[in-house]
């Protein structure tokens, strides 16, 4: 029987460094919350009216703040959707408290302008170069919006600055 192990290939090595030396962003969909959208009633300051992390998400949240520590020793720099699954997602990581970006906030449904946001983040993003590494805790329609790709709940990934649309992915990041 032959046993298959996977490997950390050249390409995401060389991205991580990339993301470390502030040449890259990592973009990740929030972690575990299970449904779809939020409850009718939804208001953005009230957790209770929205979909929230399972037990699994903020586990999952806790091992994303351990493989970036692991990637990165010193301060890296958090921005995070408004609503509370993303916010927890962030806290919960451990890493720098996060920085509220509206621009990732969810326009599932009709809630923003994907547009418009996205384009937001392009030019927020436009720099070749970012002080230090930096994370953007999101929503799959946003990182769908940004990279064609559909994410699982905590999937990343690692993306080329500038940011540009369609971005360039370094590299795609499994939920640890």
């Amino acid at each position: 029987m032959l046993l298959l192990l996977p490997m950390l290939s050249c390409a995401d090595s060389n991205a991580w460094q990339t993301w470390r030396e502030g040449k890259a962003i990592l973009v990740m969909r929030h972690t575990l919350a299970p449904g779809t959208g939020d409850p009718a009633g939804f208001v953005l300051e009230d957790c209770s009216t929205q979909r929230n992390l399972s037990n699994d998400g903020k586990l999952q949240a806790k091992r994303w703040g351990q493989l970036l520590r692991d990637k990165y020793r010193a301060d890296i720099t958090v921005y995070s959707s408004q609503w509370c699954r993303c916010l927890d997602t962030a806290r919960l990581m451990g890493l720098t408290p996060p920085t509220p970006l509206p621009v990732l906030n969810s326009f599932f449904a009709g809630r923003g302008d994907g547009d418009s946001q996205t384009q937001a983040l392009l030019q927020q993003f436009a720099t070749a170069q970012t002080a230090q590494p930096t994370v953007l805790v999101t929503h799959q329609v946003n990182f769908t919006a940004l990279t064609g790709i559909f994410p699982r709940s905590g999937e990343a990934t690692i993306l080329a600055l500038p940011l540009t649309q369609p971005a360039t992915v370094l590299a795609r990041v499994a939920s640890p």
